[in-house]
């Protein structure tokens, strides 16, 4: 582990769940930085010398062919940095289909591209209440732990929905790449014998169990000491905190830094593309605490650019008369699944021949453009961008180029600063999947963040 190189580099497939790796990193009190696409040298080496490096990239909302295409330069650069390790980021309820961000397809790329053995896989994050137990994934919300094709929001998301919560079964609907699974069970016995003898047996893809420290510290000491013959891991930021767990209890690294709050600002601007009842409850919270919620109508992706172009006029319009009456601007597509904006939308996307993956895109580029506007128009210095794949999109309008974890609140959506060579360089901004956070989440980000007192 000597010299100055990163012991860590990511590609995820989502701008969220990049920067949730970004974030277990640096307030672990290992330096990383998130680029948003392929650096080029000047802003890499304003980097260098990070434990960690990641490469944000929209493949969760691409097709196979797309996948293929973009993989292979993003896993040359980061091998050139020489970590032992390349993960790759799912998100950590399994987000994938065969024909859109594929987690097998992925995983071929990958196995390939570096000559790995096999990939280990481990989806699970205790902290963030996402559980493996002999191989069925589960996910925590406020009613409860689910198991995933039980669970109210990913049994019926609108583009993954999860008919199956054993994840090797999932998945081989993408690949035929061989699975085997390490369980609860080998990983309180020998775990490193069951990896050997499914390697040994053709299996290309190892899914990890983990519910606990124990077992994912356990997780952590087999992705690190297995690093040699499988450089490539697949997982969600689950990957992270089983290796920072393992790295501690080995004293690789010390006790965790300290991290405080970025300070209280009077005013804040965000856009929302998520449908998840979560974040329709963190809507509901906002527009009762100084935010002034304006709805987005989604259908006009369906229609022809002017009409488009007209409705991000109007909310622009409706956001910049909030900012100057002392409001938070908050734009949103939908306010959970039932909102009526959700059926108007499928209704005119029914009609219009446009394929669903390619209107989200569209809806989230036109909610970064919205944003992009709303700050250059107002100078707000702080921002969140709501929903996964939004966030990417969003993120690429702004035009900017890198982030750094800046303040923790929930796993998995820091406040961060971001940078790049234009006029929102510096831009506070939290990047929230449709799933995370508090219901005061905007508020939370309103305050600057960091770690709350104990109730």
């Amino acid at each position: 582990m000597a010299g100055d190189g990163p012991w860590l580099t990511w590609i995820g497939d989502d701008f969220t769940g990049s920067a949730a790796v970004m974030e277990v990193l640096a307030f672990a009190g290992l330096p990383s930085v998130l680029f948003t696409g392929l650096p080029d040298a000047a802003l890499a080496q304003r980097f260098a010398g990070l434990r960690g490096v990641g490469i944000a990239t929209t493949l969760r909302s691409q097709a196979p062919a797309e996948m293929r295409a973009a993989l292979p330069p993003l896993v040359a650069w980061l091998e050139a940095l020489g970590a032992g390790l390349l993960h790759y980021k799912i998100c950590s309820t399994f987000d994938s289909a065969p024909e859109m961000g594929s987690i097998g397809c992925a995983a071929e790329v990958l196995l390939e591209a570096r000559a790995a053995r096999a990939a280990l896989m481990l989806t699970a994050a205790p902290v963030m209440r996402r559980y493996q137990v002999f191989g069925h994934l589960f996910a925590g919300m406020a009613e409860g732990v689910f198991r995933l094709d039980r669970h109210p929001v990913m049994a019926r998301h609108p583009v993954t929905p999860m008919a199956e919560a054993d994840l090797l079964r999932h998945l081989a609907g993408q690949t035929n790449l061989p699975g085997g699974l390490i369980s609860l069970e080998h990983l309180a016995g020998d775990g490193q014998a069951r990896l050997a003898a499914l390697v040994a047996g053709g299996a290309r893809v190892l899914s990890v169990d983990s519910m606990d420290a124990v077992t994912e510290a356990a997780a952590g000491r087999l992705i690190w000491q297995n690093r040699g013959e499988m450089p490539v891991v697949l997982g969600s930021q689950g990957v992270e905190y089983a290796l920072v767990r393992h790295w501690r209890e080995t004293g690789l690294i010390g006790p965790a830094p300290e991290v405080g709050s970025a300070g209280a600002v009077a005013q804040i601007a965000a856009v929302s593309g998520s449908v998840s009842p979560v974040t329709a409850g963190q809507l509901g919270w906002a527009g009762a605490h100084g935010f002034a919620r304006i709805g987005f109508d989604a259908a006009a992706v369906c229609g022809p650019e002017d009409g488009l172009a007209a409705e991000e006029a109007r909310v622009v319009d409706l956001a910049l008369r909030a900012a100057s009456a002392g409001m938070s601007p908050l734009v949103h597509s939908a306010a959970g699944p039932d909102d009526p904006g959700v059926a108007r939308f499928r209704a005119a996307l029914s009609g219009c021949g446009l394929e669903a993956g390619a209107a989200n895109r569209r809806i989230g580029a036109a909610l970064g453009r919205v944003l992009d506007r709303v700050l250059a128009a107002t100078g707000l210095r702080r921002a969140v961008i709501s929903g996964g794949d939004t966030s990417g999109h969003g993120m690429e309008a702004l035009g900017l180029q890198a982030l750094v974890a800046l303040a923790p609140t929930v796993p998995g959506a820091a406040l961060c600063r971001a940078h790049g060579a234009v006029q929102h360089d510096g831009l506070e901004i939290a990047l929230k999947g449709g799933q995370m956070g508090t219901e005061d989440y905007f508020g939370w980000i309103r305050a600057g963040g960091g770690p709350r007192p104990a109730a």
